[in-house]
């Protein structure tokens, strides 16, 4: 089962190495956390980045989630694993099968690629293709959207990396290189 872990914002990557080196493998199968490419201008130039899709998360898949929790109480920057107060909760399956059809092995969501038709964005390839109603807004500048998503029993805002191309139907160079 996946079980999402809270943990200090910024201190993702330090927790998961924490849980990966003090639980044994054979009670923590997998720790990650979902990341999502992005865009970012610097040096004159756009770059690839990877960002948590939720800052201040991890997820852990374990079948054994009692004998998880006593280890990682030595971490300091762990806050807690999601739960009702008495017992642990894992995330729901929906949740769980959303994330693993936008995500590669490693976890991460690619960028999407898309275009402008009659003031709307199409998604023609990526994690977001098929996403158009949970897609809130879009910055182009930046090369990102906010989609809303269902996670943790609520809906939440995630940005993801998208790059738009370019208007269809008006005399735009993407229209001028599709006629060529």
């Amino acid at each position: 089962m996946w079980y999402a872990l809270q943990v200090r914002t910024g201190k993702e990557e330090e927790v998961a190495c924490a849980c990966r080196r003090i639980v044994q493998e054979d009670v923590l199968e997998e720790c990650f956390i979902p990341k999502t490419e992005r865009m970012k201008r610097y040096e004159g130039k756009w770059h690839k980045m990877q960002v948590p899709m939720f800052p201040g998360y991890l997820f852990l898949v374990t079948e054994k989630i009692e004998d998880v929790h006593k280890k990682l109480r030595t971490i300091p920057a762990m806050t807690k694993i999601l739960g009702d107060g008495s017992e642990f909760i894992p995330i729901h399956k929906e949740e769980e099968e959303f994330l693993k059809s936008i995500g590669n092995e490693e976890h991460l969501v690619e960028m999407s690629l898309g275009y402008l038709e009659n003031d709307e964005v199409v998604i023609q390839s990526g994690p977001m293709k098929g996403m158009g109603g949970k897609i809130k807004k879009i910055n182009r500048h930046k090369r990102v959207a906010v989609v809303e998503v269902q996670m943790f029993g609520r809906l939440m805002e995630v940005q993801m990396g998208v790059e738009v191309l370019g208007e269809v139907g008006k005399n735009s160079s993407c229209m001028k290189n599709k006629k060529e």
